[in-house]
């Protein structure tokens, strides 16, 4: 147990002393979650908006397909990313491979069911009566998608934080489309993997930590919303 406990002080020195790889890691990571989420939620909360509060032919089918697409494998989803952004797939000539827009595009796939799924339920979890009451007052049609829309901000913020957990923890697709290459496209998660692998315990916990603590954050925020929620 004492190299745990050294790499554990070792880990706290290189994140006090800005030690500039440990930091260039939690930076890269920190950019690209933040560029996945905003394009997931600019896609997916007016998708799951609309899944969730208009009527369609085939709603069933495509809520059934989001549904199946939350449990989609992250190195699945790299694998296939991979395979389209290659220099042999259509989109080789975007230069998209090994850079952190490629493995942006892996991460809004990951991302994006959430965002659906959690937006829709929220959405169809709203009391039917605000409809009623809305239209009994005059509101149009407008009007009574975005007051639905506001009645459920809560629920959509949850599925932000559940999916923004689910891109900062990945692997898969940051290891396959990122290449995990140091100083440009290497993240938390793939750092860890590489230095863990090469015996840099040190450098892997004090990565380990800043990703537990973002886990914390993220979880706890989850469960403020789901509190906010329920009430």
């Amino acid at each position: 147990m004492d190299y745990i406990a050294e790499g554990v002080l070792q880990a706290l020195s290189l994140l006090l002393a800005g030690d500039e790889e440990t930091w260039d890691a939690i930076f890269t990571t920190m950019k690209l979650s933040s560029l996945s989420i905003a394009v997931s939620l600019a896609l997916g909360i007016p998708l799951g908006f609309l899944l969730g509060y208009a009527e369609f032919p085939g709603k069933r089918i495509c809520r059934a397909v989001v549904d199946t697409l939350l449990a989609l494998p992250t190195v699945v989803v790299g694998l296939l990313v991979y395979a389209f952004v290659s220099r042999r797939g259509p989109l080789g000539e975007l230069g998209l491979l090994f850079t952190l827009p490629g493995v942006a595009i892996g991460q809004v796939i990951l991302a994006l069911p959430v965002v659906v799924a959690m937006t829709a339920t929220a959405v169809e979890s709203l009391d039917r009566r605000l409809s009623l009451t809305l239209l009994t007052l005059g509101a149009g049609r407008s009007q009574l998608a975005l007051a639905s829309l506001l009645e459920s901000r809560y629920g959509v913020l949850l599925a932000a934080a559940s999916a923004y957990g689910r891109i900062i923890s990945e692997v898969g697709v940051s290891m396959m489309i990122g290449g995990n290459i140091k100083w440009h496209t290497r993240t938390i998660t793939t750092a860890i993997t590489l230095e863990t692998g090469k015996g840099e315990f040190a450098l892997g916990v004090a990565l380990g930590l800043v990703l537990l603590l973002v886990a914390f954050l993220v979880n706890g925020s989850a469960s403020l919303l789901r509190r906010r929620v329920r009430t």
